[in-house]
């Protein structure tokens, strides 16, 4: 009987600790959750893109001689293209799905190309006497933009537009056709302020890193009229010329958005 009640009381105190354990404050401590920070098409951004250009250049020039006068005229159609490439700066801001920004670039380029056109004749001067070659080359552009698009999960579909700038030069050699031409070609450059617009898409990878593709069109206007200087010290013959210069323009390119994100506080689980 006393064994009995012996091993009874075992039992019981052992439940008695076993139950006053499990009231004691735990040794662990409890596990934190952190929410994964939710994506963002906002922050500033930089990144490269390259890709191909093509265009239209038409010229339109008139041809005068020392002592003479305008005697001539003629029109040239370029086709300049070439390959670009660059680095691009920018800030979005995201409420909802819309997404609004700024973006600038810079590209350098091999843009170029030229044609041969025939001078009309004039003052007793025969038709197409005269040839006239004419060049257009942009080794750097750029432009400055508002974008504005609309969000879908890690996509972005973006329309943009802006002020686009280049430093255009242009080529004109004269010479009598079917002989030769006279000159080197004498150059003058200037930097034309145009429009731009286009669209895109572009997908975020992360929360730092997005890939892009777009299209742009780019009108740089007409050139107002410049002598082109050369011709007259060796032919007395020279030029003063127009051009009317647009662009389209295909690129791809990356982008690291500067991650300034700050998430949530901690959620600790209460026992």
């Amino acid at each position: 009987m006393i064994r009995k009640f012996s091993m009874a009381t075992a039992v019981l105190m052992a439940a008695s600790a076993s139950a006053f354990a499990a009231d004691l404050p735990r040794r662990t401590p409890p596990p934190v959750f952190v929410p994964p920070p939710l994506f963002t098409w906002t922050g500033l951004y930089v990144g490269g893109q390259v890709g191909y250009a093509w265009g239209k250049d038409n010229s339109n020039g008139v041809l005068s001689a020392v002592g003479v006068g305008p005697f001539g005229a003629y029109t040239n159609y370029n086709s300049p293209n070439g390959e670009v490439g660059g680095a691009h700066i920018g800030y979005n801001y995201q409420f909802n799905q819309f997404v609004i920004g700024v973006e600038g670039d810079v590209n350098g380029s091999n843009f170029n190309n030229g044609g041969t056109g025939f001078a009309f004749g004039a003052a007793g001067i025969p038709f197409g006497a005269f040839s006239v070659n004419t060049a257009t080359r942009i080794p750097i552009e750029g432009s400055a933009r508002a974008r504005i698009g609309f969000a879908w999960d890690h996509w972005l579909f973006f329309a943009t537009g802006g002020a686009a700038f280049a430093d255009i030069e242009h080529s004109f050699a004269l010479g009598v056709a079917g002989v030769g031409f006279f000159n080197d070609p004498a150059t003058y450059s200037k930097t034309r302020v145009g429009w731009t617009v286009g669209g895109g898409v572009e997908y975020a990878l992360n929360n730092n890193w997005s890939v892009r593709a777009e299209y742009r069109y780019s009108d740089y206007g007409t050139n107002s009229s410049a002598t082109l200087g050369g011709i007259t010290a060796l032919t007395g013959v020279y030029g003063t010329q127009s051009s009317h210069l647009t662009e389209s323009k295909v690129q791809v390119g990356f982008s690291y958005k500067f991650d300034w994100y700050t998430p949530p506080a901690p959620v600790v689980a209460k026992y």
